[in-house]
């Protein structure tokens, strides 16, 4: 592993790791600091997002130092150091890339790889993941958080994709380190009507649910 430890930490603090996908530049501010407003210490931009890295390069200077910005959906080890480059803290991706966790490593970035399978949670952390993405989450529910964690303890797990306000604290009773919540937070009709307060409300009740859940 790869010591970040601490930083880890510090990114799931409030127990929400949000994800934004196809936002424009003009609207990525309001909306990273309307959900750190909210609690949530983790906004990732999705790579394939048009303008992604300078968005990321925005909000490592816009956002307040508590809130830790990242890159998802990297499918290589350069988007991985580009994205390091442009100021992401860390990276997310979908599936298991081994280049993409030593690239991390060596940036310094905590790196959360996608698995599915026991088999992929132990060789991404074997390989310097500091935690782990269960990803589709959707496809298996919280059940397979705690059977994966069962054997597999050591290895912290952040359950991504149908992700919402009804399952989220099953997913931390389960074991769940945190979890990562793309449109049931963010939606597109809340952005197209620039309600920011909105995504403030839903970011606070994302949080309050999961602060409850690890108190249980």
């Amino acid at each position: 592993m790869n010591g970040n430890a601490g930083e880890l930490e510090r990114i799931v603090d409030g127990g929400v790791v949000a994800v934004l996908r196809g936002v424009s530049e003009g609207t990525v501010v309001e909306i990273a600091g309307a959900l750190a407003e909210g609690g949530v210490t983790a906004v990732e931009v999705t790579a394939e997002t048009p303008g992604a890295m300078g968005m990321i390069e925005e909000l490592s200077t816009a956002l307040p130092d508590e809130t830790a910005v990242g890159v998802g959906t990297v499918l290589d080890s350069e988007t991985a150091r580009v994205a390091s480059l442009a100021g992401a803290e860390f990276v997310v991706t979908p599936t298991l890339d081994v280049e993409v966790v030593e690239t991390a490593n060596r940036y310094g970035l905590v790196v959360m790889p996608g698995i599915f399978t026991p088999t992929e949670a132990i060789r991404a952390y074997e390989a310097g993941a500091d935690a782990v993405k269960l990803f589709p989450a959707s496809s298996v529910g919280p059940g397979h958080v705690s059977s994966i964690h069962g054997p597999l303890g050591q290895i912290p797990i952040v359950p991504t994709g149908g992700v919402d306000l009804d399952n989220a604290a099953e997913y931390i009773e389960a074991g769940a380190l945190a979890v990562g919540i793309g449109s049931a937070l963010v939606s597109g009709e809340i952005v197209e009507r620039e309600d920011w307060s909105a995504v403030t409300e839903r970011a606070r009740e994302f949080v309050e649910v999961v602060e409850a859940a690890r108190e249980r």
